[in-house]
């Protein structure tokens, strides 16, 4: 269970509900007989394979035609796995298994290979103010930009002081602040509308860079702009402020690569440690 139940933690499986009950597969018949089965379970078991396989015959009466079942078992025997994929299981993985395979194989039940690629996210913050992590941030996409001819956008997330605007030389009407303050209107076209092209192969997403209001948010505030934005180019970076609040939390803990900018002072140091302490906890 402890793989699975770290799995759950991973920010790859954010979206996902974990419940863990211990037993194997006759808990399983016993639970489901009297609920409704998920998209997705996940079984662990030591029966032989004749054993196994008259088990998860007798769950299927139980199970929703549209569930998923992935079996972890115990046996590295070619012939149960043939057999259970001719009956409807999805995957059949040999103990011991990692977290990193039930990420796996969780992964490739659920992607559709249909659908279009999710952009890299890569996010700079610094341990303090005044580092120079904007800068970092700013200079890495316009290089990737010009280097890698791919696109690029860059999201200025600090709305009140961000400087992505005055480095580029952009002065938009719109940017970032009115994609999240009106997150029901955020898809690929009004993204579109609100990006400033910064050179041939790089956009911008301008924070307003004003006191007019204030800028409170939830923890979830950005995730639209963030996930319309990576459907929108192959590379996003994202300049976050220096705070601890509950969006930067989380928009750290879903970037698929983390910067963190530090000059050599105690305070700094400590700064570092600290977020790479919380970060590990949150990332694992």
């Amino acid at each position: 269970a402890s793989p699975v139940e770290r799995a759950a933690e991973d920010r790859r499986m954010a979206k996902a509900h974990l419940k863990v009950h211990m037993g194997g597969v006759p808990t399983a018949i016993e639970f489901y007989q009297s609920a409704p089965t998920p998209n997705l379970i996940l079984l662990e078991s030591r029966s032989e394979p004749k054993q196994l396989l008259e088990q998860l015959g007798q769950l299927a009466e139980y199970c929703d035609p549209s569930s998923k079942v992935v079996v972890i078992g115990h046996y590295n025997d070619v012939g149960l796995y043939r057999e259970l994929i001719r009956s409807g299981i999805s995957e059949y993985v040999i103990a011991p298994v990692s977290m990193s395979d039930i990420v796996s194989v969780v992964s490739s039940i659920f992607v559709d290979p249909e659908s279009e690629p999710i952009g890299r996210s890569i996010a700079f913050i610094g341990a303090k103010g005044g580092v120079g992590s904007s800068t970092i941030a700013h200079n890495t996409a316009w290089a990737m930009s010009s280097l890698f001819k791919s696109e690029v956008v860059i999201a200025d997330l600090d709305l009140a002081f961000g400087t992505a605007n005055i480095n580029f030389d952009q002065d938009p009407a719109q940017g970032i602040a009115e994609a999240v303050f009106s997150p029901e209107r955020v898809d690929e076209v009004y993204l579109d509308r609100l990006l400033a092209q910064c050179a041939e192969h790089l956009s911008l997403l301008a924070a307003p860079s004003t006191l007019e209001r204030v800028y409170d948010f939830d923890a979830e505030a950005f995730s639209q702009v963030i996930e319309t934005a990576q459907r929108s180019a192959p590379l996003l970076v994202l300049d976050i402020p220096h705070i601890w609040s509950g969006w930067t939390k989380s928009t750290l803990v879903k970037a698929d690569e983390i910067v963190i900018t530090a000059t050599p002072e105690l305070a700094n140091l400590r700064n570092t440690k600290n977020l790479v302490d919380m970060l590990k906890r949150l990332r694992p």
